[in-house]
């Protein structure tokens, strides 16, 4: 399953209507290289280019081919060479391969199916999308995705998952600033506070919620299987014990719960809900709290500490480890 943003294919939309486009994807990789499996990169009849695939000398060559395919129409492979080899000509030294399927799209078909994927996300459902490696077929949606298993030899089969929401409490100096991060992040970005001077659009993207109802009539009013990623950055404990109530009552656990604060602070709020809800210790003991919240950065300013948070939101939802990459990769080792 992907993430892809709605403002992706809402941008798709826009070139389509405008014109041809063609639509560049990963559709094979491997060993080391820049980008994931189902990357894309859109790129229209003036070599704009939206999305990335990964950059550098790949990225240039896989424009040129598209230019080019646009002449011809025919959908086709992009070879990536990114092994840095001496004997042949590459495009990088990361150490692997990517394959990239370009295909033109165009006209009124292709305008409603990225429409109809765009109103899918938007209501928070799931689709499937495929890609025949054919010269005569055209990308569909799949309405059942068991039938996706015989066809993987002939099409590129991806599914889209709406965006994860990450729902701030508080709308503080760090709420704000995370608001930023994770508008950047792909998140769908949600600012609780039930005081309107700072829960205020003045202060976010217009793509941003912002409520100041309570925490619990907000997360009522959320689909019980969205994704939901909670941080916690509110100006009291009492505003803490307020939100993991909900929080923890949800039919679907959180993807992740954080909380700003001292450990002392942390340890105070989490006795109270205990003492409030006896049966969200069950739920505690499934689901940590990361608190205090965010990696250990040092961070000390707002903007530092929207930094640290993003950083282990990231790690949360791409299961990384929070290392240094030195430490990692074992290169530390030869610096």
């Amino acid at each position: 399953m992907q993430f892809m943003t709605i403002a992706f294919f809402q941008q798709f939309a826009q070139c389509l209507h405008q014109g041809q486009v063609v639509l560049a994807t990963v559709v094979n990789i491997t060993g080391s290289v820049p980008r994931e499996l189902g990357a894309k990169m859109l790129v229209n009849a003036q070599g704009e280019i939206w999305g990335t695939i990964g950059g550098g000398a790949g990225e240039a060559k896989v424009i040129r081919h598209a230019l080019a395919l646009m002449e011809t129409g025919q959908p086709q492979w992009v070879e990536i060479d990114l092994s840095g080899a001496a004997h042949r000509s590459v495009e990088g030294v990361c150490g692997g391969m990517m394959q990239v399927w370009l295909q033109c799209w165009q006209g009124k078909g292709a305008i409603a199916l990225i429409q109809d994927i765009i109103e899918t996300l938007q209501g928070g459902g799931s689709c499937t999308l495929v890609t025949p490696y054919n010269s005569d077929a055209l990308p569909y949606q799949l309405e059942h995705p068991t039938q996706a298993d015989h066809l993987s030899a002939q099409a590129f089969v991806e599914s889209f998952n709406p965006a994860p929401i990450l729902l701030i409490v508080g709308a503080g100096h760090c709420g704000i600033q995370l608001a930023k991060v994770a508008d950047l992040l792909d998140f769908q970005v949600i600012v609780q506070d039930d005081r309107p001077e700072w829960a205020n659009p003045k202060h976010y993207s217009n793509n941003i919620q912002i409520f100041t109802a309570s925490v619990q009539t907000v997360v009522s009013g959320l689909s019980a299987e969205a994704q939901l990623y909670a941080a916690l950055v509110t100006r009291g404990y009492p505003q803490d014990v307020q939100a993991l109530l909900p929080l923890l009552s949800r039919p679907r656990p959180c993807a992740y719960i954080g909380m700003i604060g001292s450990q002392q602070r942390v340890r105070r709020v989490l006795r109270a809900v205990e003492t409030e809800h006896p049966l969200s210790q069950a739920r505690l003991e499934a689901q940590p709290i990361h608190a205090p919240i965010g990696l250990d950065i040092g961070a000390l300013t707002p903007a530092e500490i929207a930094v640290s948070i993003a950083a282990e939101l990231v790690m949360v939802r791409r299961g990384g480890t929070g290392y240094p990459l030195t430490v990692v990769s074992g290169l530390g080792e030869l610096l």
